[in-house]
């Protein structure tokens, strides 16, 4: 006999209960994982549809308390196949549960109530009503004579508005008896408040250069296509071009952003361009929002989804493209189980829908021009800025000297005065601290070395017991008050904030505007789209923000961009820090000088010699690519090899600590290793959140599948120990 492990219903029932299924011979060949099938279920056999997981040939329950599957689902159903196809992909890639890989793919719909309106329909004709109206005494039913000549000039009243008029049951009544109107039931979504699309301008025409990057991405089919264009250079424009093209097919595309904050002026473009069939999946939709937007997909209303890396999961039917803006940004990672990289998820659904897939960026992830140098990717360049317009000009400013000079103010004096310069030709600027994620760092500001772990080459973390620790190994040491490289005793972590930058702006230029945005004033819903139609409009001077607010906007009027504290990436504790500080210095610079102005970078930083800083500045992906990869292969981290990561957490420490210790003395078993290399345990970047305590496990081996074996091994090792109970485990190869 053949059975087959089905899960019911994903679309209004419990995940979590896995049921088995007899598979009959006539249907032997059809039914396999990733299908959807009809089945009977409970007590009446009511007919319903399930999603097969997996096939075994036998099961411990008894033969004739397993039900036969019905029938193979075809047709309608093929979009959801597809979609069950990819989440069972994840669970073997990324090493989570099915259940974890069902939720991140399905929209969990069982807790979303849909949204209904009553309304009142006219079922008779005009003349029938006119005739009804006059043949009533006025002076006793008015309520009736103005619910009928308000159905006399339209065939549908909403029921609140029926309601007042005057509408009771009684009169309800009526008009269902004589044959006049109707009570239904309309179906409504709910529809998120998007921007409005700016007044219509003049198409853009594609300059040659975006014709000829156009063809190749054409020409490559169906392979995925990195899109390397420097910042300004018209990705976008290409994008819309692929989306008509595909949309004139009769097919839908998903279009993904890294960033929240950009939703506000990539989805007024795309809604100038392409109307109401445009609409947005984001964390800040409510949960029956972001249900009703897969629902219009489903139906056809909506054919351009745009969003961050759920949007990916839409259930287009027809999905003829993806897009992936911003390619490089860690946003695309998720942090949660399943830790799936949206960059291999998004390329595995294109394959699974036949679809064209299309990664845009100025600074591509080492991992993509890596694999687009393997050949694995097609390359296409955009090496111009649209319509000509010159880059900005990048300058650094050594921060040391600045304090050797007497400066201790956040700003340097390069940039204040640029600023002024700025603010007089009526101009905009931005001003953006580096600092998310980075403020624990230690190091000098006489010299500006950090402290680094002497084993693997990242900064160490400085923790609340004052203690410098490696996020890597586990290496420790303790404050030290002098720096070791020059003798100062201007050592410490970086204190300042987007609020005294704010205070310190507004004291310097009392009479400039000064819009902040960050986590405190992008709280609640909308606010992020006020602060960016705010700056828009030119309604104020200044935005003062961190990283969000350098990431992909377009702002005609910024000719000035003031990054003021360049460096405080390459302090974290991850061997990509040179990475993330080389992208985040390009992106900022390319948003100054995007109008008809040329625009300017300040660069303020303790390390202007750091190759990834020196490389930003004169906006040279490629020195900077070479440099890097060579510092990778010397350490073996990716895309020169591979890591995994064993993200442990418990809310009992010691019983945590034990565990990953027992399960570092399992991964370097040599019978296990064979050339890889095991690091930690150690503290992981956030060492305790809300009560659990978070340790990580490093191995790095040269292959892939090495690694996504030994994590199956792991997986089994864990499963048998008793040790490991109440130890939560998440696995992240890359």
């Amino acid at each position: 006999m053949a059975y087959a492990e089905i899960i019911i219903d994903i679309s209004h029932e419990n995940l979590d209960r896995v049921f088995t299924y007899r598979i009959p011979e006539h249907l032997t060949d059809l039914v396999i994982p990733g299908v959807v099938v009809e089945l009977p279920f409970g007590n009446g056999d009511r007919r319903k549809k399930g999603y097969v997981i997996r096939l075994k040939d036998q099961t411990d329950l008894p033969p004739q308390k397993i039900k036969a599957i019905l029938s193979v689902c075809t047709g309608k159903d093929t979009t959801e196949e597809k979609l069950l196809t990819l989440a069972l992909w994840m669970q073997k890639t990324y090493g989570c549960t099915t259940i974890q890989a069902l939720r991140t793919v399905f929209p969990v719909r069982g807790r979303v109530r849909d949204k209904a309106e009553y309304s009142i329909f006219r079922v008779a004709s005009e003349e029938r009503i006119k005739e009804t109206i006059a043949s009533l005494p006025h002076n006793r039913f008015q309520a009736r004579i103005r619910i009928l000549e308000a159905l006399q000039s339209n065939s549908r009243l909403p029921y609140d508005e029926a309601k007042k008029l005057g509408l009771t049951e009684r009169t309800m009544d009526f008009l269902e008896k004589e044959g006049l109107a109707e009570k239904q039931i309309e179906q409504m979504y709910r529809i998120p408040v998007l921007p409005s699309p700016p007044k219509a301008q003049k198409k853009q025409i594609l300059s040659s250069q975006q014709e000829q990057a156009l063809s190749r991405i054409r020409a490559a089919g169906k392979k995925p296509v990195l899109l390397f264009g420097i910042t300004g250079s018209g990705k976008t424009l290409i994008y819309m071009e692929l989306i008509e093209q595909v949309l004139s097919e009769g097919k839908q595309a998903i279009v993904l952003i890294p960033e929240i904050s950009l939703t506000y002026q990539t989805v007024s473009r795309f809604t100038e361009r392409f109307g109401k069939i445009v609409s947005v999946m984001n964390s800040r939709l409510s949960q029956g929002e972001r249900f009703d937007q897969f629902r219009r997909a489903q139906s056809g209303e909506v054919r351009v989804m745009i969003g961050p890396r759920s949007a990916l999961f839409t259930p287009f039917p027809q999905l003829g493209l993806i897009i992936i803006d911003e390619e490089h940004e860690p946003s695309y990672k998720s942090e949660h189980s399943p830790r799936y990289q949206t960059r291999e998820t998004a390329i595995q659904r294109a394959s699974l829908e036949n679809a064209s897939i299309v990664m845009g960026s100025a600074t591509p992830s080492m991992e993509a021009f890596y694999l687009a140098q393997q050949g694995s990717y097609a390359l296409v360049e955009l090496s111009g800025r649209y319509e000509e317009r010159a880059l900005p000009e990048a300058e650094l400013v050594d921060m040391r000297t600045e304090l050797k000079e007497g400066n201790r103010l956040p700003l340097s004096r390069k940039l204040m005065e640029e600023l002024e310069k700025c603010l007089d030709e009526g101009h905009q600027a931005i001003l953006f601290l580096n600092r998310r994620g980075y403020a624990s760092f230690f190091s000098c500001r006489s010299c500006g070395e950090p402290l680094k772990c002497p084993h693997c080459d990242v900064a160490l973390t400085l923790h609340s017991n004052q203690e410098l620790v490696c996020h890597y190994c586990g290496f420790t040491k303790p404050v030290i008050n002098t720096c070791p490289f020059c003798g100062s005793l201007h050592v410490g972590g970086f204190r300042a904030g987007t609020q005294q930058i704010e205070k310190q702006v507004q004291k310097l230029y009392p009479k400039a505007r000064v819009l902040r945005m960050d986590f405190d004033t992008t709280r609640k819903k909308g606010e992020y789209d006020q602060i960016l139609a705010a700056f828009q409009a030119k309604e104020a001077d200044i935005l003062i923000g961190t990283q969000m607010i350098v990431k992909g906007h377009d702002f005609p009027e910024v000719t000035l961009v003031g990054a003021l504290a360049a460096d405080l990436s390459l302090n974290a504790g991850d061997y990509r820090c040179a990475e993330r500080t080389f992208q985040l210095l390009c992106q900022a610079a390319g948003r100054a000088g995007r109008g008809k102005y040329p625009g300017k970078a300040i660069f303020q930083t303790y390390q202007p010699d750091h190759y990834s800083i020196q490389a930003a500045k004169k906006s040279d992906y490629l020195a900077f690519y070479q440099e890097e990869l060579n510092y990778r292969s010397m350490l073996g981290y990716p895309p020169a090899a591979h890591l995994m990561a064993i993200l442990g957490s418990s809310e009992d420490e010691s019983r945590l600590d034990t565990a990953m210790r027992y399960l570092g003395y399992f991964v370097r078993r040599p019978s296990l290793l064979r050339e890889g290399t095991v690091i930690g345990p150690a503290p992981a970047a956030l060492e305790k959140v809300r009560d659990t305590y978070q340790r990580v496990l490093y191995v790095k081996h040269q292959e892939r599948a090495f690694l996504e074996e030994l994590r199956k091994k792991t997986e089994k090792y864990v499963e048998i120990n008793s040790g490991f109970h109440e130890i939560f485990l998440q696995y992240d190869i890359s």
